[in-house]
């Protein structure tokens, strides 16, 4: 569901001509096909049917049944058609259409911000390794176009190269067969081992994530791309990628806390005694 505002919902309605129910100078057939072309939505679709049916009614109805990407991509899609047609056309832009047409542009501006995952900058495709670098690119393209049921695969894949490096960090004993639900379960049996974990809440939530990993793989390999298999749906593909980065993005702070402990206890070592006068 967006969160277009009052105002914003006003402007929109006022440079797409919507009082009289159409939007623009689409048909029902052009309207139908401009949408699917820029989003693959059939905006016929029940879901968007309010009120009379119209074509101004239905984009409501996208307004407010979509996402603040979709509908800001949507708009700019709009927007950008309506300038295309005037300029092919050699049709006058005036001052009144061009202000109104600025503020629409911020709005879609706006709204394209917004990202459907909390906290996916926590896959960082800044480091050494390049294929990982690849594959932390390639997941953020996927949810910078709005398309996460697209990347559960690498995503899986990311979390597999993330744990296993962790294990390794910290010398804990892995094979190259273990699934990433065994790799992160001994992942937090080493972090709870070392009092990591100051509340038995999240330990409780930690161990239960161990199950949620197990269910990734049947996701990644019933659901996804890394096979010929029909793709788990929109919602719960961004619930899950929401549940996985906010899992890396915990496991970072401890990783962080850990790292500092370490720079600490180094520090104390390396201290010359000798050069503190009694």
């Amino acid at each position: 569901m967006s969160d277009l505002s009052r105002i914003e919902k006003r402007k929109l309605e006022k440079f797409f001509g919507m009082d009289s129910g159409y939007v623009l100078e689409f048909s029902n057939r052009t309207f139908s096909e401009f949408i699917y072309e820029s989003l693959r939505i059939e905006i016929y679709d029940d879901k968007y049917e309010y009120g009379s049916g119209s074509k101004a009614n239905r984009l409501r109805a996208f307004w407010d049944v979509e996402s603040n990407y979709n509908v800001g991509k949507l708009t700019k899609e709009l927007l950008t058609n309506w300038h295309e047609e005037k300029v092919l056309n050699l049709f006058e832009i005036s001052k009144s259409e061009q202000n109104l047409f600025d503020e629409c542009v911020k709005i879609y501006e706006r709204l394209l911000q917004a990202t459907i995952v909390e906290e996916i900058e926590v896959i960082n495709d800044n480091t050494n390794d390049k294929d990982f670098n690849l594959l932390a690119k390639q997941i953020k393209e996927s949810i910078k176009q709005n398309e996460p049921e697209a990347a559960l695969d690498r995503l899986h894949t990311y979390a597999m190269k993330y744990i296993r490096k962790l294990c390794k960090k910290h010398e804990i004993g892995l094979s190259k067969e273990e699934s990433l639900n065994a790799l992160y379960g001994k992942y937090i049996k080493f972090i709870i081992s070392n009092q990591k974990i100051e509340s038995v809440m999240a330990e409780k939530i930690l161990k239960y994530s161990i199950n949620v990993l197990d269910a990734f793989n049947d996701i990644r390999n019933n659901k996804s791309f890394a096979h010929d298999n029909p793709i788990l749906n929109y919602s719960e593909s961004v619930l899950i990628f929401n549940n996985v980065t906010n899992s890396i993005k915990f496991i970072e702070s401890i990783e962080e806390k850990i790292d500092l402990e370490k720079k600490q206890t180094e520090s104390t070592e390396q201290t010359d005694w000798s050069d503190i006068p009694f």
